[in-house]
């Protein structure tokens, strides 16, 4: 297959992925936190807000707020991200209508499917389905907008993981509901922010769970006397490329290649079934990296100092300095 057709293969890949993502996460939200009256973060939670204190419909927020946030951002994160974002934001506002219309009861009240008094537990489900559904999104190179462009954008120049900015960002949402008079008495208000805080942990929790797992990369020392076959075998089914080291066995005193091999979790099982076809007898060391930057891995997002210029005078102060010892 040809490089345009890979790459029009990985875009359709990431379509499908994300349209799974949203799917689960109007799940997780019209139906196990909607109905509760369950604050949460991010731009859907905002739109329940004023849903809860206006019967302002939720899409309608949400969309508004996301067409001013893509705007804003387009500049930093390029078209390639934001027509994912604008795709998220258009589908998720008409997914969020079809299933509030179809958890809506005549009386005009959300039927609640874990039933009356069983709100913490709705919470718990309902969390973990969207902080599930967010990672989905972002592992294609997508977003559901909102706060989500604005976690990614940090994440684009800085370290910080995804789940953290969204924290930050995700307390000043649920905390505007301690300023709202229609949510009832001081004390059900701080109750609407004490589980606030309960949704954005665990949704957060599950967010760099799951981005941690399917990002989480593995060393390899693989010691066999078919080093070169193996590591053409590796190379072409993963294209991965891999260094070979000097080794000396101390009891047997023989000489031999050691190849050393970074990779991600998920290629284990493909690279011991290659090893295992060519050299059953190998010997393989596999060890978990807390993590793996450069080429074919995470960007090194940390600014570098900038390096000082070396004037004529520097390097005759060098010079003099080196003869003096």
């Amino acid at each position: 297959m040809t490089a345009s057709g890979n790459h029009v293969l990985g875009e359709v890949k990431d379509y499908v992925f994300i349209t799974f993502g949203l799917m689960l996460y109007t799940f997780g939200f019209t139906v196990f936190l909607l109905p509760y009256k369950i604050v949460t973060g991010g731009i859907a939670g905002l739109g329940a807000i004023v849903f809860y204190a206006t019967h302002f419909p939720v899409q309608y927020t949400f969309f508004i707020i996301n067409a001013v946030l893509i705007v804003a951002a387009l500049k930093v994160l390029g078209w390639r991200f934001l027509m994912k974002t604008i795709y998220a934001t258009f589908m998720l506002t008409f997914m969020l209508e079809l299933a509030q219309e179809a958890v809506m009861q005549p009386d005009g009240t959300f039927y609640k499917l874990m039933g009356e008094g069983n709100d913490f537990m709705s919470l718990v489900i309902g969390c973990m389905l969207t902080g599930t559904s967010l990672a989905i999104v972002f592992l294609n190179n997508g977003s559901t907008g909102g706060t989500d462009i604005v976690a990614a954008t940090v994440n684009k120049y800085r370290d910080i993981t995804l789940g953290r900015v969204l924290i930050m960002v995700d307390l000043c949402i649920i905390g505007s509901s301690l300023f709202i008079p229609s949510f009832g008495s001081v004390f059900q208000r701080c109750h609407m922010v004490v589980f606030g805080l309960c949704t954005m942990v665990v949704e957060n929790l599950m967010l760099d769970y799951v981005m941690g797992v399917q990002r989480q990369s593995v060393q390899f020392l693989i010691f066999s006397r078919h080093h070169e076959e193996i590591a053409r075998a590796i190379s072409k089914s993963t294209e991965h490329s891999m260094t070979l080291l000097d080794g000396h066995g101390w009891y047997s005193g023989n000489d031999m290649k050691v190849i050393c091999l970074l990779a991600k979790k998920r290629e284990s099982v493909t690279i011991f079934r290659l090893i295992k076809l060519i050299d059953p007898q190998a010997f393989v060391s596999q060890s978990s990296v807390i993590g793996v930057y450069g080429e074919g891995f995470d960007p090194i997002k940390v600014k570098a100092a900038p390096r000082k210029h070396t004037t004529a005078n520097d390097k005759q102060d060098e010079n003099s300095v080196r003869n003096k010892q």
